[in-house]
């Protein structure tokens, strides 16, 4: 999935509104701005780079989904690998990158294109996604069986919403930047997933190759942010001249 500027497409500190569900989030709170600064878009520049692990990667953790029919059919030998950790040749694979400082004074328009997590496989597609504040969040069923999506948000309305038939789809929006957005279903436990809402288009998670690049950004100096769910948060200040591509890099491990 593609989501502005880009998009390739869950241990922690903080509890969330159910003890069984916990995200660790960004510090500090993001700023919601209500002014306006325009920029030359000729000036535009990028903030491209990866993540890294370092280490030996673990195996995936393998949960079992023996337990529900309808689930451990999708899935031979009745069980599933936990997305929470996911290292490929070195590279961090669900690693939410945003901005989180130096935009300030500045407004965005909000996407009218949704945002679409599907169950799938009783499992979250994508695992870690991003939108927009009140940009359309589609949730859909893809599976034959009955799923729920119930958000733990902090700035935003939660919702435990019931999708009990294949093709179902319900649309939401979080009023509110938070980082990061909790997802559950209550009717497959081992499903989680996770759900970045920003203030404007400069996030993006990294896939498989641990890569990821925002595009578009005015000259000046920015906090940009990596989040894991299991390995926690980092920052760094990048400071980004006219039509200038600057080269980042995040590198993680386990404790």
């Amino acid at each position: 999935m593609i989501i502005a500027p880009f998009f390739v497409v869950a241990g922690c500190n903080e509890k969330s509104q159910n003890a069984d569900v916990k995200v660790e989030t960004g510090s500090p709170e993001i700023k919601q701005s209500s002014g306006v600064q325009a920029f030359d878009p000729a000036t535009a520049g990028t903030i491209s780079g990866k993540v890294v692990f370092e280490g030996q990667a673990p195996a995936p953790q393998a949960l079992s989904i023996a337990g529900n029919p309808e689930c451990a059919a999708m899935h031979p030998g009745g069980q599933v690998d936990s997305e929470e950790l996911l290292v490929n040749q070195g590279m961090l694979q669900n690693v939410f990158i945003y901005i989180k400082e130096g935009l300030e004074g500045r407004a965005f328009d909000v996407p009218q294109q949704a945002v679409a997590i599907e169950n799938k496989g009783c499992v979250y597609v994508p695992h870690v996604a991003g939108a927009q504040v009140n940009q359309p969040v589609d949730l859909v069923n893809s599976d034959p069986t009955l799923h729920n999506v119930h958000t733990y948000s902090k700035n935003s309305k939660s919702w435990n919403i019931g999708l009990p038939f294949q093709g179902m789809k319900q649309t939401k929006k979080f009023s509110a930047p938070e980082v990061m957005v909790a997802l559950k279903c209550d009717v497959h436990p081992w499903m989680r997933g996770y759900l970045g809402i920003l203030p404007h288009p400069y996030f993006g998670v990294t896939g498989m190759d641990g890569t990821f690049e925002l595009k578009n950004l005015p000259p000046g100096e920015y906090v940009i942010e990596a989040w894991h769910e299991k390995l926690g948060v980092q920052s760094q200040t990048v400071k980004i001249e006219p039509q200038e591509t600057k080269e980042v890099s995040f590198s993680f491990k386990t404790a």
